[in-house]
């Protein structure tokens, strides 16, 4: 790697920023970039090459569709919901173009692989997704949210036992430039062991 190359890539790390979903627009990503990102984010770490994630487009119509099984499933779990907190489901894919879903696949009994790092591999999935979706010009927000959590949810995605959602990705264009946030003080997270 060059040092302008590796310049590049710290200028990519130091204006990292999540936008917003809420203020994600088309375009997303074509068929080219869509590859090329999915292809980067999966370049990670992975101890014993067990491939402990995968990942689950949402687009389309399919955005809406699962706003609505969300709805439906927080009103038959909590039916004394508020109807904003039923919108608010209702609503919560239907920004951005892309949602993509990265689920982990834990082997919790793997005899030399930890859980937590087949669980970290698929957050560098994730965080992969956001850092590619920056670099190919788009806007991108991690978030869970109860749908993450929940059993049913995780039925109507099909997923299997061993899996659970670690991140929604939603990526599109940033309608306004991304919010900058407070970020910790080096000196107050970086100490040396002697």
């Amino acid at each position: 790697m060059t040092t302008a190359s590796a310049l590049n890539l710290l200028d990519l790390l130091d204006q990292r920023r999540s936008v917003p979903a809420r203020q994600l627009g088309e375009p997303g990503p074509d068929a080219a970039q869509l590859e090329h990102l999915l292809q980067a984010a999966i370049r990670v770490p992975d101890h014993g090459k067990l491939v402990p994630w995968r990942l689950l487009a949402i687009r389309g119509g399919a955005r809406a569709r699962l706003g609505e099984r969300l709805a439906a499933i927080h009103a038959q779990t909590e039916p004394a919901v508020a109807p904003s907190a039923l919108e608010k489901d209702r609503e919560r894919f239907n920004a951005a173009p892309l949602v993509v879903a990265v689920i982990a696949r834990i082997e919790a009994d793997h005899p030399k692989i930890p859980a937590q790092e087949q669980l970290l591999s698929a957050g560098c999935v994730a965080y992969n997704l956001l850092l590619g979706a920056q670099a190919l010009g788009f806007g991108a927000q991690w978030l869970t949210g109860w749908a993450a959590y929940d059993g049913e949810v995780a039925r109507e995605l099909g997923l299997g036992a061993n899996e659970r959602i670690i991140a929604f990705v939603h990526i599109g264009t940033a309608k306004e430039p991304a919010p900058e946030r407070a970020r910790p003080a080096l000196a107050d997270v970086w100490s040396e062991w002697t």
